[in-house]
């Protein structure tokens, strides 16, 4: 098990230990894809980590968007939040319904609108389960917190920078997505999309961070995933995958081998791949 980091990754028992901190926000951002067949309020509703909000990924997004789930526009962003009784002086901890998957989402989302004390609950709801801590199916109790946001627009990419990254190369573009996909191999789970991948681009599929139960790999493993996909680690680095989710697996992995200079970009696959001005590599990179 890393260390545990309140900004970064914590432990299940980390967590047990804060539950009943005023100052902690538990928030359930589980998202799934539709092949999952999985209903991610559904289950909340059945039972989650006690005090848990429910994060709405798809909710929480910009609506003006044609693309799933982009960054929402910073008011939207301190609404929904101040919804759920989320603000300024918490210590928030995110986890999903799959291990690790779409909390660190929401994780980067809190990152990119300035606020640092945000963690991500290593194994999710599952090791949580799994030993036989307490869940509830009961409504937390929601009380206004005023919050702050100051955007770091270094931290995310859209679709010109990063066509300008693959052309000049001076950034490492690095893909979340399954290698089949990487590489072309099957087709995209979302209608219209090219199979394929941004030209220059490596591939560290986010299961290659992971281990069997679904927490994170420490900082041997992290970096030996990374190496072995031939990521020049002195460039800055962009994390792309199919729509923006599990690219922040990859994101939350470099910051947790201190590697801060990364940038996600929100349209993923789901941009590039549908325009065909823009180029597409198949096979390996």
């Amino acid at each position: 098990m890393a260390e545990n980091n309140p900004r970064q990754l914590v432990s299940t028992a980390w967590l047990a230990d804060h539950l009943k901190d005023p100052d902690l926000r538990v928030l359930d951002a589980s998202w799934y894809l539709p092949a999952m067949n999985r209903d991610a309020k559904a289950e909340y509703d059945a039972g989650h980590i006690p005090g848990a909000r429910f994060f709405d990924i798809d909710d929480v997004s910009d609506a003006r968007s044609d693309l799933p789930h982009m960054v929402p526009p910073v008011e939207k962003f301190m609404s929904r939040l101040r919804a759920m009784g989320v603000g300024d002086g918490h210590q928030v901890v995110i986890y999903d319904g799959m291990g690790l998957f779409s909390a660190p989402r929401v994780w980067w989302m809190f990152r990119l609108m300035g606020k640092k004390d945000v963690a991500v609950l290593d194994g999710g709801l599952p090791k949580w389960v799994a030993e036989g801590r307490e869940i509830e199916d009961m409504p937390p109790v929601i009380r206004d917190r005023h919050m702050t946001v100051s955007r770091q627009n270094q931290m995310v990419k859209d679709v010109t920078q990063v066509a300008m990254a693959s052309k000049l190369g001076d950034w490492e573009i690095v893909d979340a997505r399954p290698a089949d996909r990487f590489r072309g191999d099957v087709p995209e789970p979302r209608e219209g999309m090219r199979a394929g991948h941004i030209p220059g681009s490596k591939n560290v599929p986010f299961t290659e961070l992971l281990n069997s139960d679904k927490t994170m790999k420490d900082e041997a493993g992290i970096k030996a995933a990374f190496e072995s996909a031939g990521v020049n680690m002195s460039k800055p680095i962009i994390t792309s995958c199919g729509s923006g989710v599990t690219a922040a697996i990859l994101t939350l992995a470099l910051e947790r081998i201190g590697k801060t200079d990364h940038a996600l970009y929100d349209g993923s696959w789901s941009e590039w791949g549908q325009f065909p001005t823009l180029n597409v590599e198949t096979g390996e990179a």
